[in-house]
């Protein structure tokens, strides 16, 4: 494991990147970040670090990058920029760097990237996470990662910065991908059951407050049902994971599991919901607004 400082790129400062680069800033990690928002990157560094005005001044300072971006075309952006000339981190990385790729993409696209970057003289580790905002914050957070073994040695001591469970499920890209695609479709499943479930319980005039105590503390329960259904309680639909996060994420659940021809019918009927749910007009409220979907039901107000 790497025991010299190193000096670490975060690339989105959102609900999960702000609360991880937080951490390693708790850890004594020289920390530049760079975000969209420039206003976002600037209140971030006001306690520590440094605010980047490009992927590119980013990518030349730091031993480390972090993508923390919501997809694989927005991952590709931080690499390689918009256009042919490349306004991205990659080409300005030193040789030997290593970038920490955490969003949720199709496993194959995460296999080709690190062929990609080993042609640039880098390191890839394929890092997916778990575990919401608050957990991000407090460095508990779970990592499901797949790397060469020469790119742990160098960043192993970041992922435990930021993660209190980091999973190595193999030598090279792809693995930690796919367990993060199955991960979600638990999660998409879950959250379409707990909002269906609420939903029959305020049709059938169940005061949805006893009805989500009674269930947290019953076989019925999930972590989906009582984390999520408590957004619905309080009537808010800010979004810290939006709908049309699994709109993404069941779709590339269903797109790996068609490459093997295996049915997913609970996959196929929650996706189903959160493509209503987005396309009735909810697509960047929390993925509890799933709910809304279901007719003839009076949700509690906003609180």
């Amino acid at each position: 494991m790497q025991t010299t400082a190193l000096t670490v790129g975060l690339v989105g400062l959102g609900a999960m990147g702000s609360g991880m680069a937080a951490s390693l800033r708790r850890a004594g990690h020289p920390l530049y970040v760079f975000d969209v928002r420039p206003d976002v990157a600037q209140a971030f560094v006001r306690e520590g670090g440094v605010a980047c005005e490009s992927l590119a001044e980013l990518g030349a300072a730091c031993d480390v990058v972090i993508s923390v971006v919501v997809n694989a075309a927005q991952t590709e952006e931080v690499l390689f920029g918009k256009d042919a000339n490349g306004m991205g981190c990659a080409h300005a990385m030193k040789p030997g760097s290593v970038f920490v790729m955490c969003s949720t993409v199709d496993p194959n696209w995460s296999v080709a990237m690190e062929v990609r970057l080993e042609q640039l003289g880098l390191m890839y580790v394929d890092a997916p996470i778990s575990g919401g905002a608050a957990k991000a914050a407090s460095g508990e957070m779970t990592m499901m990662t797949a790397a060469k073994p020469e790119a742990y040695a160098k960043c192993e001591v970041l992922l435990h910065a930021m993660a209190a469970k980091v999973y190595k499920l193999g030598d090279s890209a792809g693995a930690g991908s796919k367990v993060k695609i199955i991960n979600q479709l638990l999660a998409g499943v879950h959250i379409a059951a707990a909002a269906e479930a609420m939903a029959l319980g305020l049709r059938e005039g169940v005061a949805p407050d006893a009805l989500y105590e009674v269930i947290t503390h019953s076989a019925g329960n999930s972590w989906m049902f009582e984390n999520r259904m408590a957004h619905v309680l309080a009537g808010d639909y800010t979004p810290l994971s939006a709908v049309d996060i699994f709109v993404k994420d069941l779709g590339l659940v269903l797109d790996m599991a068609r490459a093997s021809k295996f049915p997913l019918p609970l996959s196929s009927t929650a996706h189903q919901m959160f493509m209503q749910a987005s396309t009735a007009g909810f697509a960047r409220e929390d993925d509890s607004a799933v709910i809304k979907i279901f007719p003839g039901i009076e949700l509690p107000p906003k609180s």
